[in-house]
């Protein structure tokens, strides 16, 4: 049996807990690609599957990682318009029963392998895969916005953040984000509008003078989740959107229910296939236009695995950190 390099853990721990060595390359399925993988994005996400912070069924040693891009190395025997040699990039490996994308050979169901325009670097491709799924999945699934609309961005300058800009102005939409002052040119170089800084104690009073009429969405992607500005600053039957939760928070009912204010909570996780690969083919246009940005932070060899994991972990990483293989 063939085997590959591979970051993995033989069960849930800490970052430590995962070793670098050679495993089995499974058989291919009829509906299977094997893919060689050139690089891995590391996600706060990874971390959580990996500790067990998010319960999530996993095959033992679990290869870990969720997103990955390189060329196919073969196919399943049902598998159709993927060639060995074409690139391809996945987002949705490492948990719901999968294995991950840290691997020389990755095994991925067709229907979660999507193909790389050409002249795309691979690497922004990766990099940008799981924010602009996100951000795909808050805007056009949960808050369907429209041309002609305004929306708030909390957390403007982050790896969410960004993606989510970028993908609502290609939409027609007003984009109004907070960032610290520091970095309110990444939001702006990304198309919002208006930057204010998050840390005024007058944030609400800041984002409604861009807003006099209220936002049609408050989206918070940093997971600060203030309920007080999103319930001030939301127009009536407005939505706010949930996505990542730093801390506990107090919830304020009345002026969310009598202003017909919906609070919308989702993960990536639980999207549905169909559901990623809609978001791929926005995806894929926008970074063939050159029109989804990142910033990679830093890039490491698959062996120091352990090491991004524990970076991620700190919050030390001010953009996306790389695995290359």
């Amino acid at each position: 049996m063939s085997t590959r390099l591979a970051a993995y853990v033989e069960q849930r721990g800490p970052a430590d807990s995962i070793r670098v060595g050679r495993l089995p390359v499974p058989e291919l399925g009829p509906d299977d690609v094997l893919v060689a993988v050139s690089a891995v994005s590391v996600n706060p996400v990874d971390t959580y599957v990996r500790s067990g912070r998010y319960d999530t069924p996993i095959p033992l040693p679990f290869i870990v990682g969720r997103d990955l891009v390189g060329t196919v190395a073969g196919t399943g025997d049902a598998v159709r318009g993927l060639a060995v040699g074409d690139p391809v990039w996945a987002n949705s490996l490492g948990h719901a029963g999968r294995q991950g994308a840290a691997t020389e050979l990755a095994v991925v169901a067709r229907d979660r392998l999507y193909r790389l325009p050409p002249g795309v670097d691979p690497e922004v491709a990766v990099a940008v895969a799981h924010p602009a799924v996100t951000a795909y999945l808050g805007w056009f699934l949960r808050a369907r916005i429209r041309p002609g609309w305004t929306v708030f961005v909390g957390g403007g300058a982050g790896n969410v953040g960004i993606a989510a800009i970028e993908m609502a102005v290609r939409a027609g939409v007003r984009v109004i984000a907070s960032a610290r002052d520091t970095h309110a040119d990444r939001c702006r170089a990304a198309g919002a509008a208006a930057v204010v800084d998050y840390r005024s104690p007058d944030l609400a009073d800041r984002i409604a003078a861009h807003a006099p009429e209220g936002v049609d969405v408050y989206w918070d992607t940093s997971g600060t989740n203030d309920t007080d500005v999103a319930a001030a600053v939301l127009r009536p039957g407005g939505r706010m959107l949930v996505t990542a939760a730093r801390a506990p928070v107090t919830v304020a009912l009345a002026p969310l229910y009598t202003h017909d204010i919906a609070i919308d909570g989702f993960v990536i996780s639980r999207a549905a296939a169909g559901e990623l690969a809609q978001a791929a083919d926005l995806i894929n246009a926008m970074l063939a236009a050159g029109e989804l940005t990142t910033r990679i932070t830093d890039r490491l060899p698959l062996e120091q695995a352990a090491q991004a994991h524990r970076r991620i972990e700190s919050g030390e990483v001010d953009g996306r950190l790389l695995l290359t293989i």
